[in-house]
């Protein structure tokens, strides 16, 4: 028995006076009347505890308003493209002269069933985050999958602008190879202008490093002044921008009507392209479209030297390491090269061919030629 119905019971069926009951139970003699009175005038059902949320709200946000940003949700996830807080109010913005801030938005869509708190996940402060300073500065490429309508799997080469993160190329094809990508890139180029780098995955589309041959990728950058960089291997966070771009294209191609060929499925992903760049707000530009961001500021250029190469060369990016020295594998034995103190913690371009090595600074400087003794493991300056 809870106690607003012990002291009713109390006045009313032992004739117990108002300020006995208080004083017995911890209580003040009004609260006690006003539980009292409720009884005479309800019953029971008169003294059950009561919410102490206002009846009305004044500053609350109109149902109407409520209902449009359901609408809104519910339009935004038919299509397949981003429903958040934050893109939900750049689109009411579009609408509405006043409009509810972001935090309001998402209460909203949270009271409605549409969000569900995440409290375990890892806080955004904690990320660590790079960013180009300029547009074409550095591009993002990487390889992800589809299936068409009758399971055959084809593959997506995606390039994306690191500071804008404007789509510069997004290409079907039944399966990527290192020319299809090259392909795709100086396509992208020769529309939006070069980029100063490239940074992609150490997929066997972009590199061969560990197989000894020769890379068709590296040899045109290098030959462009393109500097040309590989993630950590296994730590795809790396190219972060361009997987996640894989996710929201993806998102959006499974809200479509399965493709049954590659030009049909190029064609969905060419539509996506242009409401990507041109329409949807971009989050980490500041709710601005990447085609916006990418035409707001002075493009970068290639600055690396134009070194042009055999087809049989092979191309590696290295940093001196504080002794003086790099390291290279040659059938399975690794191998010390000495290039000088002075020179330690720089990058540098290693050109092997067979076993004529040349060192070159990212200027185009010889730092070292020789060629290397498979007899020895460290190999002197002469």
């Amino acid at each position: 028995m809870d106690l607003a119905r012990y002291v009713v019971d109390a006045v009313v069926l032992e004739g117990r006076s108002y300020r006995e009951v208080a004083r017995a139970h911890g209580v003040s003699k009004s609260w006690v009347a006003k539980m009292v009175g409720r009884f005479r005038e309800g019953g029971y059902q008169a003294i059950e505890p009561r919410s102490r949320a206002p009846k009305r709200i004044p500053h609350r946000t109109p149902d109407e308003v409520e209902d449009e940003i359901v609408t809104l949700r519910k339009e935004l996830t038919e299509l397949g493209v981003d429903a958040g807080a934050a893109t939900i109010a750049y689109h009411l913005g579009l609408r509405n002269e006043r409009i509810p801030s972001v935090s309001t938005i998402w209460r909203v869509l949270r009271r409605r069933g549409f969000v569900v708190p995440q409290p375990h996940k890892r806080p955004r402060s904690s990320f660590i985050r790079f960013e180009a300073d300029l547009p074409n500065e550095w591009w993002q490429s990487d390889v992800t999958h589809w299936r068409l309508a009758d399971g055959v799997e084809v593959e997506i080469i995606n390039v994306i602008d690191d500071h804008s993160r404007l789509a510069v190329a997004s290409r079907v094809v039944e399966r990527a190879t290192a020319a299809e990508a090259l392909a795709v890139f100086l396509q992208a180029g020769t529309r939006w202008g070069l980029p100063a780098a490239l940074l992609t995955d150490n997929g066997c589309v972009y590199t061969t490093w560990h197989r000894g041959g020769p890379n068709v990728m590296q040899t045109e950058l290098l030959a462009l002044g393109i500097d040309y960089r590989h993630s950590r291997p296994y730590h795809p966070q790396t190219c972060g921008k361009v997987e996640r771009f894989h996710q929201t294209l993806k998102k959006w191609l499974a809200k479509q009507d399965p493709a049954s060929s590659v030009q049909e499925l190029q064609g969905q992903v060419d539509r996506f392209l242009t409401y990507y760049n041109e329409v949807r707000p971009h989050r980490a530009r500041g709710r601005v479209t990447p085609l916006v961001a990418f035409q707001a500021r002075d493009k970068a250029r290639p600055e690396g030297p134009k070194i042009a190469i055999g087809a049989g060369v092979r191309v590696r990016r290295d940093r001196i390491d504080k002794g003086g020295k790099l390291t290279l594998r040659h059938r399975t034995r690794l191998h010390h090269i000495g290039v000088g103190h002075a020179h330690k913690g720089k990058r540098v371009i290693m050109l092997i061919d067979g076993l004529d090595v040349r060192v070159l600074s990212e200027d185009g400087e010889l730092l070292r030629q020789l060629t290397l003794d498979p007899t020895r493991n460290y190999q002197p300056k002469g």
